[in-house]
């Protein structure tokens, strides 16, 4: 089975259970350091002028709601109705509802979806490890772009990160040494495969879908290694500082659990085909 074969299964019955791994300290750490990178590069809505942001594969609709606070029009689109009910809870919890709003479909579908050049910011958050054309859905994506000052925020998983996983928290070396090679590894969450990805392969993806990368930045260097004496909610703001100075530095980054790069576009779009 490959990463493809999944489908969305695991997700629409999955809901809850994803949405509970999100509040964990693993979970909230993967959302809090994708959000501070991206604030890094985007400049929230001033008076009298409005973004709008478009979350792919919204899931629980974490980051969205976050984005919607300041006064940024999200659209969440989804394959799962389940997750979009969570998302849907979610945002009228946070009081953003009028802030946001709900679409049914694959993230492969988005550029026949939506309206080209009408988003200024695009989340392509935990989506590509699961699509049969991870390239097709970033050239739809970049369609989708407001231009070249609009920004993509892309996380997926690192395939240094599963060998440093296999062989640190697991202590299977045997496993360790398969994931140098594999562009398949499994989630702990499911239990279901999950396609990972090398800086150079996304690189490659990214350039062919016309866009430039603006930053890389690492997600969880290495907080799913630390002893047990460490609390991980009791040191949780010390822990995040940590992977934030960590996730900087391309050294540590190239070995993080997930691999978060923010791009713009940076040429005409390449037409699927030519």
């Amino acid at each position: 089975m490959t990463a493809t074969d999944a489908g969305q299964g695991r997700f629409e019955s999955g809901a809850n259970e994803y949405a509970a791994y999100l509040d964990t300290p693993e979970g909230r750490l993967r959302t809090d350091l994708t959000f501070a990178n991206l604030l890094e590069f985007l400049r929230l809505p001033q008076a009298g002028r409005h973004l709008c942001a478009l979350d792919l594969g919204c899931g629980t609709g974490a980051i969205a709601v976050r984005l919607a606070r300041p006064g940024v029009h999200v659209t969440l689109l989804d394959a799962a109705p389940a997750m979009l009910d969570v998302a849907r809870r979610a945002a009228q919890e946070a009081g953003v509802a009028g802030q946001v709003s709900f679409k049914q479909g694959d993230a492969a579908d988005a550029a026949t979806l939506l309206r080209a050049e009408s988003f200024d910011v695009i989340l392509c958050h935990n989506v590509l490890e699961y699509v049969a054309d991870p390239g097709a859905v970033l050239r739809a994506a970049a369609r989708l772009m407001n231009g070249e000052s609009a920004i993509m925020s892309i996380l997926v998983r690192n395939q240094a990160g599963e060998v440093f996983k296999a062989g640190i928290q697991k202590g299977d070396l045997g496993a360790a040494e398969g994931y140098l090679t594999s562009e398949c590894g499994r989630e702990a969450l499911f239990g279901g495969p999950v396609r990972l990805f090398t800086s150079e392969s996304l690189h490659s993806m990214l350039d062919l879908a016309s866009l430039a990368v603006t930053a890389e930045r690492g997600v969880r260097v290495i907080s799913d290694y630390l002893p047990a004496s460490v609390s991980r909610a009791g040191e949780y703001d010390r822990i995040l500082e940590l992977e934030r100075k960590l996730g900087r530095r391309l050294e540590f980054a190239r070995v993080a659990r997930y691999l978060n790069y923010l791009a713009q576009r940076a040429k005409p779009l390449i037409e699927d085909g030519q």
